[in-house]
């Protein structure tokens, strides 16, 4: 059996109680993640009625339940978890995907996978502290990281300082690929700037 979702016991227990109260003979559970690669991501456990099972889906079988993952979401199903705790009032089901919003890359992953992985994991953490963020628009043939930057970011004095200094820096560091950046971004929109 392919396990896509670590499931626990006690939440394979608590949901297969869950489908026995369904009034649909097959109900089982359906597993996806909408807008997955980006910062609106997220993960969604539901009822999935057999006539509802998509067959591009694929399926984990469990001991008491069926589970259908969405396929286009499996790349950020990685380390996924979910997993019940019981407590006084019942229990909590949680569902921890922490690859949803930036599936994992590897050496051999593409250059702009490679790209958004640092933008979102090293660098947008940084710039979130000013109110700011950056995002991959293109990666040229010329190997240049096309950016845009957004919220504080956007019209901001220090932006070519933040450019050249911090962005650009690291992502060559990085991923030897990248022969520059250039940024794309209107800064004569300077109402959210930080620093103006």
């Amino acid at each position: 059996m392919t396990t896509y979702v670590e499931i626990t016991p006690d939440a394979e227990e608590y949901l297969a109680g869950l489908l026995e109260k369904q009034t649909v003979e097959g109900m089982s559970v359906r597993i996806f993640i909408t807008q997955p690669g980006t910062r609106h991501a997220e993960t969604c456990l539901a009822y999935c009625r057999p006539e509802e099972v998509n067959p591009a889906d694929e399926l984990q079988q469990m001991d008491k339940l069926r589970v259908y993952v969405e396929a286009m979401s499996i790349p950020y199903l990685e380390e996924s978890k979910i997993d019940f705790a019981k407590d006084r009032m019942g229990g909590q089901l949680t569902i921890k995907a922490p690859n949803a919003k930036m599936p994992k890359v590897t050496a051999d992953s593409p250059v702009e996978e490679r790209i958004k992985y640092l933008l979102y994991t090293e660098i947008n953490p940084g710039l979130a502290s000013h109110g700011g963020e950056v995002s991959l628009v293109e990666f040229t043939d010329e190997g240049v990281a096309v950016l845009d930057f957004g919220g504080g970011c956007q019209g901001c004095s220090a932006v070519d300082m933040t450019l050249k200094d911090g962005v650009e820096a690291t992502l060559k560091e990085k991923i030897p690929e990248i022969t520059g950046v250039r940024d794309v971004t209107d800064h004569t929109d300077t109402e959210n700037a930080y620093f103006k």
